[in-house]
């Protein structure tokens, strides 16, 4: 309790203006609420002891009257001045300002009039209020307990017994008082716990909302960046080569293979375009937008001889009607195997084969290059394809040996039990 602000139902003594937090001022706002409450029990007992000033003391007024009805203004000027601005502004030193003036009020009227024993009860429950410490209420009630005792006993003239049960009655009532603080101060320092509790957890989702951020930010940049390398960079690595292609024809001076290439040329980069176009309207492959995944893998086929060169076979059984997460998946590897013998295998022939088994859609591409060597480590494109299939929930698989071609075979498990069942193969050559 000691050392910390804010532990008392007041509020008072809480950081400055500046410095308070939001949470601080919430509670800085629930204080000015209960405040209210305070006031109406203030101006109810301030009303009873004008009301016990008359019915006792009796009129016309004398000097202890006189001095009674000025304790009670002094108190509500002190109230209204230092206490309840003290306590909706949270400023700690007004709030001590009119503990003092309160105590010496109790005191005064205790050593003057009968109203010092009712003023009592706005003393002790005032004092755990405004208190901003538990050590400073302990030794405010403390401090008020003895100096009414003593303003009492002067102004009844007690002696000798008389004095002691004095004393015994004001320690009864001091002993309630201290009950009564540190019952306020343990509920309040609970309702700070929770409140503190509360503020980190918050903070902590806070953290974890900008982890799953973060985290969703980096997989998107990811999945664009692999996008971007299985359409746009196998694209334009399309054209650089017929753009040599045409070069090179030109430089033989075989202007109609030339312009064969450039028109290849023309219709990659329009393929290419229209990939961009969908990545940014955030579709699938434009190539699937219209056509199936069977159709979709003999146009790539085609494209991909009249490119090359290279004699492509397709073997494309009736896979049914897969999902468009799953011919994504099925076509990007596609693409990523043939560009991988474009670039690396040195083959003259490549098998594409689709089919299915038992629900199961298998991919293979086979080529007669040069295969793989021992040890060959994946590159970025068979990591992407391979990431891409283990997140459908299939599987991949990439064989080769040297100068025996190599084989590209991916399953991606059943996603419609509904789909229709294989109808015979056809093969063709294109």
């Amino acid at each position: 309790m000691d050392g910390l602000e804010v532990r008392t139902a007041s509020g008072a003594g809480r950081a400055p203006a500046a410095a308070r937090t939001p949470r601080t001022q919430e509670r800085q706002e629930f204080w000015r609420r209960a405040l209210l409450g305070w006031d109406i029990l203030f101006y109810a007992l301030l009303a009873i002891c004008a009301v016990s000033i008359a019915v006792v003391d009796g009129l016309p007024p004398g000097p202890p009257t006189l001095s009674a009805v000025g304790a009670l203004v002094l108190l509500l000027v002190a109230y209204l001045t230092f206490g309840r601005r003290g306590g909706v502004r949270g400023d700690v030193r007004l709030t001590r300002a009119y503990l003092a003036v309160l105590i010496a009020v109790v005191a005064l009227a205790s050593g003057t009039s009968s109203i010092g024993s009712i003023l009592l009860f706005i003393g002790f429950s005032q004092v755990w209020f405004f208190a901003s410490r538990l050590a400073e209420g302990v030794v405010a009630s403390a401090i008020m307990a003895v100096t009414s005792c003593v303003g009492t006993a002067l102004e009844v003239d007690a002696h000798g017994p008389e004095v002691l049960v004095l004393a015994g009655q004001m320690a009864v009532g001091l002993l309630f008082s201290l009950a009564l603080g540190f019952w306020v101060t343990r509920v309040t320092e609970r309702s700070e716990e929770r409140a503190l509790l509360l503020e980190q957890l918050e903070a902590v989702q806070a953290q974890l909302a900008a982890g799953n951020h973060a985290a969703g930010v980096l997989a998107e940049r990811a999945r664009m960046a692999q996008e971007i390398h299985d359409t746009l960079a196998q694209g334009f690595t399309s054209v650089v080569m017929l753009a040599q292609t045409a070069q090179a024809e030109l430089d033989a001076g075989r202007p109609q293979l030339a312009r064969h290439r450039v028109e290849q040329v023309e219709r990659v980069a329009r393929e290419n375009l229209a990939e961009a176009r969908a990545l940014v309207a955030a579709f699938g492959p434009a190539a699937l937008a219209d056509a199936t995944i069977a159709e979709a893998l003999e146009r790539l086929a085609e494209r991909f001889q009249a490119e090359t060169g290279i004699q492509v076979d397709v073997r494309l059984g009736d896979a049914g009607a897969p999902d468009r997460d799953t011919e994504v998946v099925v076509l990007r590897a596609a693409q990523e195997a043939l560009a991988n013998v474009r670039k690396h295998a040195g083959a003259h022939r490549v098998l594409l084969r689709l089919a299915r088994d038992d629900g199961t859609i298998a991919l293979e591409v086979l080529d007669d290059g040069r295969g793989l060597a021992p040890g060959t480590a994946e590159g970025v494109g068979l990591r992407g394809m391979r990431e891409r299939v283990t997140a459908g929930g299939g599987t991949l698989d990439v064989a080769g040996e040297p100068g025996r071609g190599t084989r590209v075979r991916l399953e991606l498990p059943p996603r419609d039990e509904k789909e229709a069942p294989l109808t015979a193969p056809e093969t063709r050559t294109l």
